[in-house]
């Protein structure tokens, strides 16, 4: 029911997006479910799937009490339930939604610890990686207290299953279900000769496990954590986990998986 419903927007800013979501707003003032932009229970997200992880770190403190939807009018739609034509479609399964039916997808919990101590935490829905600027990577890396190598090359990818789909992907990492509640390290361009070695593979760690990176004194460190993009000067190490925290999406639409990965990256095989 509609009963205290509240919804907020964000939106890629496309001339289409816009005009979705002045037909979306119209149609939910008549329903009387109130936009909220400060304490929403549903954030519509309108662009493509860049336009959703942005409405997810934007409420990245409400994820305990907040579901997503996406209405797709951007290049990608893996997160996107909706196309721009189905305002009508979306209005009515806000309307009769139910919280219970939401679907779960697992964040990573990215820590970056600063040579002074100081620690830094964002949570990620695809990914998180690290690399240096000017020269090549090195970092001794643990998987939970075990050293399990020293790698050397451009840099290191730590993915989520549904972030499996996306960078890792192209780094040749594993598409996982979601349902796996793992996460993935791929490397990205290592070095592997006679002097240094690495598994030169992905690997999937479980959720009781973490991946810690000792990393080398340096003045030229870059994190992404999706789409956002922070530099240090004095970062010391870095360590990835599954806390159990999840992003909740609106369950009435959300088709499988499977066919997700199949319309994605296969089209119709018919």
């Amino acid at each position: 029911m509609t009963d205290g419903k509240r919804v907020a927007f964000v939106s890629s800013g496309s001339a289409e997006s816009v005009d979705v979501e002045k037909k979306i707003r119209k149609k939910l003032k008549v329903k009387r479910i109130e936009v909220d932009s400060k304490a929403p229970d549903i954030v519509i997200s309108i662009g493509g799937d860049g336009t959703l992880l942005e409405a997810v770190h934007t409420y990245g403190r409400r994820l305990d009490t907040t579901r997503f939807v996406g209405v797709h009018t951007g290049h990608l739609g893996f997160y996107t339930d909706y196309l721009c034509s189905e305002v009508e479609e979306l209005v009515e399964a806000i309307v009769n939604e139910d919280p219970k039916n939401s679907i779960a997808y697992p964040v990573l919990k990215m820590k970056a610890i600063m040579a002074d101590g100081q620690i830094f935490e964002k949570y990620a829905l695809n990914e998180a990686t690290v690399r240096r600027l000017s020269r090549t990577l090195v970092a001794d890396v643990f998987i939970s207290n075990f050293l399990f190598e020293r790698f050397r090359g451009d840099g290191l990818s730590i993915s989520t299953p549904t972030g499996s789909t996306a960078y890792n992907k192209s780094i040749g990492g594993a598409v996982l279900h979601p349902g796996l509640k793992v996460m993935q390290m791929a490397e990205i361009a290592s070095l592997n000769n006679r002097v240094y070695r690495t598994l030169g593979a992905p690997i999937v760690v479980t959720e009781d496990e973490n991946i810690i990176l000792n990393l080398d004194k340096a003045l030229d460190y870059s994190l992404t954590v999706d789409r956002l993009e922070y530099k240090f000067t004095n970062l010391a190490g870095l360590e990835y986990s599954l806390d159990g925290t999840v992003v909740h999406f609106l369950g009435e639409r959300h088709s499988s998986f499977w066919k997700r990965v199949q319309e994605s990256f296969i089209g119709d095989v018919n």
